[in-house]
Protein backbone atom coordinates (compact mmCIF):
# COMPACT_ATOMS: atom_id res chain seq x y z
CA UNK A 1 0.00 0.00 0.00
CA UNK A 2 1.36 3.39 -0.99
CA UNK A 3 2.24 5.71 1.84
CA UNK A 4 0.14 8.88 2.08
CA UNK A 5 2.01 11.87 3.41
CA UNK A 6 0.06 14.35 5.52
CA UNK A 7 -0.78 17.70 4.03
CA UNK A 8 -1.53 21.07 5.57
CA UNK A 9 -4.76 22.76 4.48
CA UNK A 10 -5.94 26.32 5.15
CA UNK A 11 -9.30 26.20 6.91
CA UNK A 12 -10.30 29.57 5.42
CA UNK A 13 -9.72 29.08 1.70
CA UNK A 14 -8.86 25.38 1.30
CA UNK A 15 -5.36 25.93 -0.12
CA UNK A 16 -3.00 22.98 0.42
CA UNK A 17 0.72 23.07 1.12
CA UNK A 18 3.37 20.44 2.01
CA UNK A 19 4.35 21.93 5.38
CA UNK A 20 2.87 24.06 8.14
CA UNK A 21 3.12 27.85 8.13
CA UNK A 22 1.71 30.57 10.33
CA UNK A 23 0.20 32.51 7.44
CA UNK A 24 -1.63 31.23 4.37
CA UNK A 25 -0.03 32.49 1.15
CA UNK A 26 -3.32 32.20 -0.77
CA UNK A 27 -5.75 34.20 1.41
CA UNK A 28 -3.44 35.84 3.97
CA UNK A 29 -5.19 34.35 7.03
CA UNK A 30 -3.10 33.76 10.15
CA UNK A 31 -3.13 30.50 12.19
CA UNK A 32 -5.65 28.90 9.81
CA UNK A 33 -3.49 26.01 8.54
CA UNK A 34 -4.17 22.57 10.00
CA UNK A 35 -2.79 19.13 9.24
CA UNK A 36 -5.04 16.70 7.37
CA UNK A 37 -4.42 13.16 6.17
CA UNK A 38 -5.63 12.67 2.59
CA UNK A 39 -7.43 9.61 1.28
CA UNK A 40 -5.36 6.69 0.04
CA UNK A 41 -4.40 7.03 -3.59
CA UNK A 42 -6.15 4.82 -6.11
CA UNK A 43 -4.15 2.03 -7.83
CA UNK A 44 -2.26 3.21 -10.86
CA UNK A 45 -3.90 0.73 -13.19
CA UNK A 46 -7.35 2.08 -12.40
CA UNK A 47 -6.69 5.32 -14.27
CA UNK A 48 -6.46 3.44 -17.59
CA UNK A 49 -9.92 1.86 -17.29
CA UNK A 50 -12.65 3.37 -19.45
CA UNK A 51 -15.71 4.91 -17.83
CA UNK A 52 -19.33 4.33 -18.74
CA UNK A 53 -20.45 6.44 -21.68
CA UNK A 54 -23.06 9.05 -20.79
CA UNK A 55 -25.96 9.89 -23.11
CA UNK A 56 -26.45 13.39 -24.57
CA UNK A 57 -29.77 15.04 -25.44
CA UNK A 58 -30.83 18.19 -27.27
CA UNK A 59 -32.01 21.45 -25.72
CA UNK A 60 -35.43 21.21 -27.39
CA UNK A 61 -36.52 18.06 -25.55
CA UNK A 62 -39.70 17.81 -23.52
CA UNK A 63 -39.62 18.92 -19.91
CA UNK A 64 -42.26 19.14 -17.23
CA UNK A 65 -43.02 21.82 -14.71
CA UNK A 66 -40.56 22.23 -11.87
CA UNK A 67 -42.07 20.70 -8.73
CA UNK A 68 -42.04 23.11 -5.80
CA UNK A 69 -43.08 22.77 -2.17
CA UNK A 70 -44.69 25.90 -0.71
CA UNK A 71 -43.23 26.26 2.78
CA UNK A 72 -46.25 28.12 4.16
CA UNK A 73 -43.96 31.04 5.05
CA UNK A 74 -44.49 33.63 2.31
CA UNK A 75 -41.27 35.55 3.02
CA UNK A 76 -39.16 32.39 2.73
CA UNK A 77 -40.95 31.31 -0.46
CA UNK A 78 -40.32 34.76 -1.94
CA UNK A 79 -36.59 34.45 -1.23
CA UNK A 80 -36.16 31.00 -2.81
CA UNK A 81 -38.17 31.91 -5.92
CA UNK A 82 -41.73 30.82 -5.13
CA UNK A 83 -41.17 27.55 -3.29
CA UNK A 84 -38.66 24.79 -2.60
CA UNK A 85 -37.63 22.85 -5.72
CA UNK A 86 -37.56 19.07 -5.36
CA UNK A 87 -34.04 17.68 -5.49
CA UNK A 88 -32.41 21.02 -4.71
CA UNK A 89 -29.95 21.94 -1.98
CA UNK A 90 -30.11 25.21 -0.04
CA UNK A 91 -27.40 26.63 2.22
CA UNK A 92 -28.63 28.96 4.99
CA UNK A 93 -25.84 30.86 6.74
CA UNK A 94 -25.84 33.46 9.49
CA UNK A 95 -24.31 34.62 12.76
CA UNK A 96 -24.68 32.43 15.87
CA UNK A 97 -28.02 32.95 17.61
CA UNK A 98 -29.54 34.93 14.74
CA UNK A 99 -32.44 32.46 14.38
CA UNK A 100 -31.43 29.97 11.65
CA UNK A 101 -32.63 26.92 13.55
CA UNK A 102 -35.83 28.69 14.57
CA UNK A 103 -36.65 29.63 10.98
CA UNK A 104 -36.05 26.14 9.63
CA UNK A 105 -38.01 24.48 12.45
CA UNK A 106 -40.93 26.81 11.76
CA UNK A 107 -40.69 26.02 8.04
CA UNK A 108 -40.58 22.28 8.77
CA UNK A 109 -43.63 22.60 11.02
CA UNK A 110 -45.57 24.54 8.36
CA UNK A 111 -44.64 22.02 5.66
CA UNK A 112 -45.50 19.03 7.83
CA UNK A 113 -48.93 20.54 8.56
CA UNK A 114 -49.58 20.51 4.79
CA UNK A 115 -48.68 16.83 4.43
CA UNK A 116 -45.03 17.25 3.39
CA UNK A 117 -42.68 14.74 5.02
CA UNK A 118 -39.87 16.52 6.92
CA UNK A 119 -36.76 15.21 8.67
CA UNK A 120 -34.78 17.50 10.99
CA UNK A 121 -31.25 16.28 11.81
CA UNK A 122 -29.23 18.24 14.35
CA UNK A 123 -25.55 17.88 15.09
CA UNK A 124 -25.53 20.70 17.65
CA UNK A 125 -28.56 19.97 19.83
CA UNK A 126 -30.20 16.93 21.30
CA UNK A 127 -33.75 15.82 20.54
CA UNK A 128 -34.95 17.11 23.90
CA UNK A 129 -33.59 20.60 23.16
CA UNK A 130 -35.32 20.69 19.77
CA UNK A 131 -38.58 19.65 21.42
CA UNK A 132 -38.27 22.52 23.89
CA UNK A 133 -37.92 24.99 21.02
CA UNK A 134 -40.85 23.38 19.20
CA UNK A 135 -43.01 23.76 22.31
CA UNK A 136 -42.10 27.44 22.56
CA UNK A 137 -43.00 27.93 18.91
CA UNK A 138 -46.28 26.04 19.22
CA UNK A 139 -45.15 23.24 16.89
CA UNK A 140 -45.08 20.31 19.29
CA UNK A 141 -47.95 18.54 17.51
CA UNK A 142 -46.46 18.77 13.99
CA UNK A 143 -45.33 15.44 12.46
CA UNK A 144 -41.65 16.35 12.01
CA UNK A 145 -39.13 13.52 12.37
CA UNK A 146 -36.19 14.43 14.62
CA UNK A 147 -32.73 12.94 14.98
CA UNK A 148 -29.44 13.94 16.60
CA UNK A 149 -26.43 12.63 14.66
CA UNK A 150 -23.15 13.79 13.12
CA UNK A 151 -21.95 10.73 11.19
CA UNK A 152 -22.95 11.18 7.54
CA UNK A 153 -22.90 7.42 6.92
CA UNK A 154 -25.42 6.87 9.73
CA UNK A 155 -27.58 9.77 8.56
CA UNK A 156 -27.80 8.43 5.00
CA UNK A 157 -28.55 4.93 6.25
CA UNK A 158 -31.36 6.29 8.43
CA UNK A 159 -32.86 8.33 5.59
CA UNK A 160 -32.76 5.39 3.16
CA UNK A 161 -34.23 2.86 5.60
CA UNK A 162 -37.15 5.06 6.73
CA UNK A 163 -40.03 6.47 4.71
CA UNK A 164 -38.84 8.96 2.07
CA UNK A 165 -38.53 12.52 3.33
CA UNK A 166 -39.47 15.43 1.07
CA UNK A 167 -37.52 17.94 3.18
CA UNK A 168 -34.22 17.13 4.93
CA UNK A 169 -32.70 19.74 7.28
CA UNK A 170 -29.12 19.29 8.48
CA UNK A 171 -28.09 21.64 11.31
CA UNK A 172 -25.24 22.27 10.77
CA UNK A 173 -22.88 21.15 8.00
CA UNK A 174 -19.82 22.13 10.09
CA UNK A 175 -20.68 19.43 12.66
CA UNK A 176 -21.01 16.59 10.12
CA UNK A 177 -18.13 14.21 9.40
CA UNK A 178 -17.22 11.27 7.19
CA UNK A 179 -15.49 8.42 8.98
CA UNK A 180 -13.47 7.72 5.83
CA UNK A 181 -11.56 11.01 6.29
CA UNK A 182 -8.90 11.39 8.99
CA UNK A 183 -9.67 14.98 9.93
CA UNK A 184 -11.79 16.73 12.51
CA UNK A 185 -15.37 17.90 11.82
CA UNK A 186 -15.48 21.43 10.46
CA UNK A 187 -12.26 21.17 8.47
CA UNK A 188 -12.24 21.91 4.77
CA UNK A 189 -12.11 18.29 3.65
CA UNK A 190 -14.86 17.19 6.05
CA UNK A 191 -17.25 20.01 5.11
CA UNK A 192 -16.68 19.42 1.41
CA UNK A 193 -16.99 15.65 1.66
CA UNK A 194 -20.05 15.64 3.94
CA UNK A 195 -21.86 18.19 1.78
CA UNK A 196 -21.08 16.20 -1.37
CA UNK A 197 -22.59 13.00 0.06
CA UNK A 198 -25.72 14.76 1.36
CA UNK A 199 -26.27 16.63 -1.92
CA UNK A 200 -25.85 13.39 -3.89
CA UNK A 201 -28.57 11.77 -1.76
CA UNK A 202 -30.89 14.76 -2.30
CA UNK A 203 -30.44 14.60 -6.10
CA UNK A 204 -31.01 10.85 -6.14
CA UNK A 205 -34.07 10.83 -3.86
CA UNK A 206 -35.66 14.09 -5.04
CA UNK A 207 -35.77 15.59 -1.54
CA UNK A 208 -35.04 19.22 -0.67
CA UNK A 209 -31.85 19.53 1.38
CA UNK A 210 -31.35 22.43 3.80
CA UNK A 211 -27.82 22.90 5.12
CA UNK A 212 -27.21 25.31 7.99
CA UNK A 213 -23.80 26.99 7.76
CA UNK A 214 -21.74 29.05 10.17
CA UNK A 215 -20.11 32.35 9.25
CA UNK A 216 -16.73 33.78 10.18
CA UNK A 217 -16.15 37.08 11.96
CA UNK A 218 -15.90 38.71 8.51
CA UNK A 219 -19.42 37.56 7.62
CA UNK A 220 -18.26 34.89 5.13
CA UNK A 221 -19.52 31.31 5.20
CA UNK A 222 -17.09 29.14 7.16
CA UNK A 223 -15.45 26.29 5.32
CA UNK A 224 -14.34 25.90 1.70
CA UNK A 225 -15.60 28.35 -0.89
CA UNK A 226 -16.55 25.40 -3.09
CA UNK A 227 -19.46 24.70 -0.71
CA UNK A 228 -21.33 27.69 -2.14
CA UNK A 229 -20.77 26.37 -5.67
CA UNK A 230 -22.06 22.90 -4.80
CA UNK A 231 -25.49 23.99 -3.57
CA UNK A 232 -28.33 25.38 -5.69
CA UNK A 233 -29.16 28.35 -3.48
CA UNK A 234 -27.28 30.35 -0.85
CA UNK A 235 -29.28 32.35 1.69
CA UNK A 236 -27.80 34.74 4.24
CA UNK A 237 -29.71 35.33 7.47
CA UNK A 238 -28.89 38.88 8.57
CA UNK A 239 -29.84 41.10 11.49
CA UNK A 240 -28.55 42.97 14.49
CA UNK A 241 -28.84 41.66 18.03
CA UNK A 242 -30.19 45.03 19.19
CA UNK A 243 -32.98 45.05 16.59
CA UNK A 244 -35.97 42.74 16.36
CA UNK A 245 -36.00 42.32 12.59
CA UNK A 246 -34.23 39.62 10.58
CA UNK A 247 -33.59 39.49 6.83
CA UNK A 248 -33.13 36.42 4.65
CA UNK A 249 -31.20 37.46 1.54
CA UNK A 250 -30.63 35.24 -1.50
CA UNK A 251 -27.17 35.74 -2.98
CA UNK A 252 -27.36 32.69 -5.26
CA UNK A 253 -30.41 30.92 -6.63
CA UNK A 254 -30.51 28.58 -9.61
CA UNK A 255 -34.30 28.51 -9.57
CA UNK A 256 -35.18 32.14 -8.91
CA UNK A 257 -34.01 35.72 -8.66
CA UNK A 258 -30.97 36.72 -6.62
CA UNK A 259 -30.83 39.63 -4.19
CA UNK A 260 -34.41 38.89 -3.15
CA UNK A 261 -35.12 39.36 0.55
CA UNK A 262 -37.60 38.11 3.11
CA UNK A 263 -38.17 40.17 6.25
CA UNK A 264 -39.05 38.71 9.65
CA UNK A 265 -39.53 40.07 13.13
CA UNK A 266 -38.17 38.16 16.10
CA UNK A 267 -40.85 37.71 18.76
CA UNK A 268 -41.25 35.60 21.86
CA UNK A 269 -43.15 33.02 19.80
CA UNK A 270 -40.58 32.82 17.01
CA UNK A 271 -40.14 34.64 13.73
CA UNK A 272 -43.13 36.57 12.41
CA UNK A 273 -43.40 37.65 8.78
CA UNK A 274 -43.29 41.34 7.91
CA UNK A 275 -45.40 41.95 4.81
CA UNK A 276 -44.48 45.65 4.54
CA UNK A 277 -40.86 46.17 5.62
CA UNK A 278 -40.97 49.93 5.04
CA UNK A 279 -43.14 50.39 8.11
CA UNK A 280 -40.50 48.55 10.14
CA UNK A 281 -37.57 50.75 9.08
CA UNK A 282 -39.32 54.13 9.40
CA UNK A 283 -40.29 56.07 12.50
CA UNK A 284 -43.09 58.46 11.47
CA UNK A 285 -43.90 59.49 15.05
CA UNK A 286 -40.52 61.16 15.65
CA UNK A 287 -41.12 64.19 13.45
CA UNK A 288 -38.60 66.01 11.24
CA UNK A 289 -35.03 66.21 12.51
CA UNK A 290 -31.85 67.41 10.87
CA UNK A 291 -29.47 64.83 9.44
CA UNK A 292 -32.11 62.34 8.27
CA UNK A 293 -33.39 61.49 4.79
CA UNK A 294 -35.77 58.74 3.65
CA UNK A 295 -34.36 56.63 0.84
CA UNK A 296 -36.65 54.76 -1.58
CA UNK A 297 -34.65 51.65 -2.40
CA UNK A 298 -35.17 48.32 -4.15
CA UNK A 299 -34.35 45.01 -2.48
CA UNK A 300 -34.74 42.26 -5.07
CA UNK A 301 -38.17 42.87 -6.57
CA UNK A 302 -39.53 44.74 -3.56
CA UNK A 303 -39.37 48.52 -2.98
CA UNK A 304 -38.31 49.38 0.57
CA UNK A 305 -38.21 52.77 2.28
CA UNK A 306 -35.47 53.22 4.86
CA UNK A 307 -34.14 56.17 6.84
CA UNK A 308 -30.53 57.25 6.37
CA UNK A 309 -29.03 59.25 9.24
CA UNK A 310 -25.93 61.45 9.12
CA UNK A 311 -24.06 63.50 11.67
CA UNK A 312 -21.49 66.14 10.69
CA UNK A 313 -19.52 67.37 13.70
CA UNK A 314 -16.29 69.29 14.24
CA UNK A 315 -13.33 66.94 14.36
CA UNK A 316 -9.77 67.08 15.63
CA UNK A 317 -7.35 68.87 13.30
CA UNK A 318 -5.75 66.73 10.65
CA UNK A 319 -7.64 63.45 11.15
CA UNK A 320 -11.41 63.66 10.61
CA UNK A 321 -13.33 60.44 11.18
CA UNK A 322 -15.51 58.74 8.55
CA UNK A 323 -17.67 56.06 10.14
CA UNK A 324 -20.44 54.14 8.39
CA UNK A 325 -22.94 51.53 9.54
CA UNK A 326 -24.95 49.75 6.85
CA UNK A 327 -23.26 51.41 3.85
CA UNK A 328 -19.97 51.23 1.99
CA UNK A 329 -17.33 53.48 3.56
CA UNK A 330 -15.57 53.96 0.23
CA UNK A 331 -18.76 55.25 -1.36
CA UNK A 332 -19.24 57.67 1.54
CA UNK A 333 -15.78 59.10 0.87
CA UNK A 334 -16.72 59.56 -2.78
CA UNK A 335 -19.98 61.41 -1.95
CA UNK A 336 -18.14 63.69 0.49
CA UNK A 337 -15.51 64.49 -2.13
CA UNK A 338 -18.18 65.35 -4.71
CA UNK A 339 -20.07 67.56 -2.23
CA UNK A 340 -16.88 69.47 -1.47
CA UNK A 341 -15.52 69.75 -5.00
CA UNK A 342 -18.77 70.23 -6.94
CA UNK A 343 -21.15 71.78 -4.41
CA UNK A 344 -18.76 73.85 -2.31
CA UNK A 345 -19.43 72.31 1.12
CA UNK A 346 -16.46 72.52 3.48
CA UNK A 347 -16.39 69.03 4.97
CA UNK A 348 -12.66 68.28 5.01
CA UNK A 349 -12.20 69.17 8.71
CA UNK A 350 -15.45 67.61 9.99
CA UNK A 351 -16.20 64.19 11.39
CA UNK A 352 -18.94 62.43 9.39
CA UNK A 353 -20.96 59.54 10.81
CA UNK A 354 -23.49 57.69 8.64
CA UNK A 355 -26.04 55.12 9.78
CA UNK A 356 -28.79 53.16 8.03
CA UNK A 357 -31.62 53.04 10.57
CA UNK A 358 -32.85 49.64 11.66
CA UNK A 359 -29.57 47.84 10.90
CA UNK A 360 -30.37 47.24 7.24
CA UNK A 361 -27.41 47.15 4.84
CA UNK A 362 -27.78 49.03 1.54
CA UNK A 363 -25.67 48.14 -1.48
CA UNK A 364 -27.25 49.93 -4.44
CA UNK A 365 -25.75 53.19 -5.81
CA UNK A 366 -29.22 54.78 -5.86
CA UNK A 367 -28.69 55.68 -2.19
CA UNK A 368 -26.02 58.28 -3.08
CA UNK A 369 -28.46 61.19 -3.29
CA UNK A 370 -30.21 60.26 -0.02
CA UNK A 371 -26.83 60.08 1.72
CA UNK A 372 -25.90 63.48 0.32
CA UNK A 373 -29.26 64.91 1.49
CA UNK A 374 -28.71 63.59 5.02
CA UNK A 375 -25.18 65.04 5.12
CA UNK A 376 -26.32 68.44 3.86
CA UNK A 377 -29.20 68.46 6.35
CA UNK A 378 -26.86 67.73 9.27
CA UNK A 379 -24.23 70.20 8.02
CA UNK A 380 -26.79 73.04 7.87
CA UNK A 381 -28.81 71.78 10.88
CA UNK A 382 -32.02 71.99 8.84
CA UNK A 383 -34.42 69.04 8.46
CA UNK A 384 -35.38 67.69 5.07
CA UNK A 385 -38.98 68.62 4.35
CA UNK A 386 -41.34 66.11 5.97
CA UNK A 387 -42.93 63.67 3.55
CA UNK A 388 -39.96 63.66 1.15
CA UNK A 389 -38.18 60.63 -0.29
CA UNK A 390 -34.82 60.84 -2.07
CA UNK A 391 -33.05 58.53 -4.50
CA UNK A 392 -30.46 58.86 -7.25
CA UNK A 393 -26.86 57.99 -8.16
CA UNK A 394 -24.14 60.64 -7.99
CA UNK A 395 -21.29 60.71 -10.50
CA UNK A 396 -17.80 62.05 -9.90
CA UNK A 397 -18.47 65.13 -12.02
CA UNK A 398 -21.42 66.04 -9.80
CA UNK A 399 -24.17 64.83 -12.12
CA UNK A 400 -27.16 62.92 -10.73
CA UNK A 401 -27.75 59.80 -12.79
CA UNK A 402 -31.08 57.99 -13.33
CA UNK A 403 -31.76 54.72 -11.51
CA UNK A 404 -33.89 51.71 -12.36
CA UNK A 405 -37.53 51.22 -11.31
CA UNK A 406 -38.22 54.82 -10.34
CA UNK A 407 -41.95 54.22 -10.76
CA UNK A 408 -41.99 51.39 -8.22
CA UNK A 409 -40.07 53.52 -5.73
CA UNK A 410 -42.56 56.38 -6.09
CA UNK A 411 -45.54 54.05 -5.82
CA UNK A 412 -44.28 52.60 -2.54
CA UNK A 413 -43.60 56.09 -1.18
CA UNK A 414 -47.08 57.31 -2.12
CA UNK A 415 -48.65 54.27 -0.48
CA UNK A 416 -46.97 55.20 2.81
CA UNK A 417 -48.11 58.82 2.68
CA UNK A 418 -45.11 60.61 1.17
CA UNK A 419 -45.99 63.50 -1.11
CA UNK A 420 -42.66 64.75 -2.47
CA UNK A 421 -39.67 63.11 -4.14
CA UNK A 422 -36.21 64.39 -5.00
CA UNK A 423 -34.99 62.22 -7.85
CA UNK A 424 -32.87 62.36 -11.01
CA UNK A 425 -34.44 63.40 -14.28
CA UNK A 426 -35.53 60.27 -16.09
CA UNK A 427 -37.57 59.15 -19.05
CA UNK A 428 -39.59 56.98 -16.66
CA UNK A 429 -42.43 59.27 -15.69
CA UNK A 430 -44.82 56.66 -14.39
CA UNK A 431 -47.57 57.82 -12.10
CA UNK A 432 -47.04 57.02 -8.45
CA UNK A 433 -50.49 55.46 -8.19
CA UNK A 434 -51.82 53.24 -5.45
CA UNK A 435 -51.99 55.84 -2.71
CA UNK A 436 -51.85 59.41 -3.98
CA UNK A 437 -49.75 61.67 -6.16
CA UNK A 438 -46.18 62.74 -5.49
CA UNK A 439 -44.74 66.06 -6.58
CA UNK A 440 -41.39 65.22 -8.10
CA UNK A 441 -38.35 67.52 -8.13
CA UNK A 442 -36.06 66.40 -10.93
CA UNK A 443 -32.42 67.40 -10.53
CA UNK A 444 -29.45 66.83 -12.78
CA UNK A 445 -26.55 68.04 -10.61
CA UNK A 446 -25.72 67.67 -6.94
CA UNK A 447 -25.54 71.43 -6.35
CA UNK A 448 -29.26 71.60 -7.24
CA UNK A 449 -29.89 69.42 -4.18
CA UNK A 450 -28.44 72.16 -1.96
CA UNK A 451 -30.68 74.75 -3.60
CA UNK A 452 -33.72 72.60 -2.77
CA UNK A 453 -32.76 71.79 0.81
CA UNK A 454 -31.18 75.09 1.81
CA UNK A 455 -32.87 78.39 1.08
CA UNK A 456 -30.47 81.20 0.25
CA UNK A 457 -31.11 82.92 3.58
CA UNK A 458 -30.35 79.79 5.60
CA UNK A 459 -27.56 78.23 3.59
CA UNK A 460 -24.21 77.95 5.36
CA UNK A 461 -21.14 79.55 3.96
CA UNK A 462 -20.07 77.77 0.82
CA UNK A 463 -16.99 78.28 -1.22
CA UNK A 464 -17.30 78.58 -4.98
CA UNK A 465 -17.54 75.04 -6.41
CA UNK A 466 -15.30 73.97 -9.25
CA UNK A 467 -16.66 74.43 -12.73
Amino acid sequence: MARTDPRFVCQSCGASRPRWAGKCDACGAWNSIAEETPREAAPRGLGKAKGRAIPFVNLDGKHGEVARHASGIAELDRTVGGGLVAGSSVLLAGDPGIGKSTLLLQAAGALAANGVSCAYISGEEGVAQIRLRAARLGLIDRPVRLAAATNVRDILAGLESAAPADIVIVDSIQTMYLDSLDSAPGTVSQVRGAAQELIRHAKRSGSVLFLVGHVTKDGQIAGPRVLEHMVDAVLYFEGERGHQFRIVRAVKNRFGATDEIGVFEMTGAGLAEVANPSTLFLNPERGPVSGAAVFAGIEGTRPVLVEIQALVAPGPPGSPRRTTVGWDSGRLAMVLAVLEARAGLRLGASDVFLNVAGGLRINEPAADLAVAAAIVSSYADRPVREGTVVFGEIGLSGEVRPVARAGARLKEAAKLGFNQAIAPRSSERASSGGGGEISRHDITRVDELLDLLLPASAAPARRQPEA
